[in-house]
């Protein structure tokens, strides 16, 4: 079983361990500023250990804020940079009704592979169509709420498309769907 090391700071181990593209390397602290967009007027801020991502008090803070301006019918939208296209940022926006504007990151798939938005997902079924009209059946859920839909190993075995959809020695195509992956779609339409 693999471990993975975490830094602790031995004069404040309150601090985390950053490490970002262009930025210094070592123990800091992160603050996280809510902004009012008409007047930009920092109206919160929150300070959290050097590893802790952005993205991560985002939705408490925000209830920080609903609750310490009574903010409960007015918030409209909010617009979050690409960072924060996560799936419980999105959930709970959607169950707040909140209108979302959060930038993207396009991911490319592996080099040579079908990307996975080719894979269509089937609401009423339950399955994902794969671009040559095959079900990717449900199979299970995971712990962090991910859904696993697979191919039938044996249809793929024959498949003109194979080698450009998975590498697996088995044959057999996985993809994955959060539970709420619904309200993210809602954030994206």
């Amino acid at each position: 079983k693999e471990e993975k090391e975490i830094k602790v700071s031995t004069t404040d181990p309150d601090s985390g361990y950053m490490v970002r593209d262009g930025k210094p390397e070592g123990f800091f602290y992160l603050d996280h500023r809510t902004v009012d967009h008409k007047y930009n007027i920092i109206t919160d801020v929150h300070v959290t250990a050097g590893n802790v991502h952005d993205s991560v008090p985002y939705v408490d803070r925000l209830q920080h804020q609903i609750e310490k301006f009574g903010f409960t019918d007015t918030i409209e939208a909010v617009a979050l940079d690409a960072g924060y296209l996560t799936t419980p940022i999105c959930k709970a926006l959607h169950d707040l009704n909140i209108f979302a504007v959060i930038g993207h990151r396009a991911f490319s798939p592996v080099k040579g592979l079908i990307a996975k938005w080719r894979f269509k997902y089937d609401p009423e079924k339950n399955v994902y169509i794969c671009p040559q009209k095959h079900e990717l059946a449900y199979s299970t859920t995971d712990r962090n709420g991910y859904r696993m839909y697979k191919s039938n190993k044996e249809i793929c075995k024959a498949c003109p498309m194979l080698t450009m959809c998975t590498r697996s020695k088995n044959h057999q195509k996985v993809i994955t769907r959060h539970v709420w992956e619904e309200s993210k779609e809602w954030v994206r339409q």
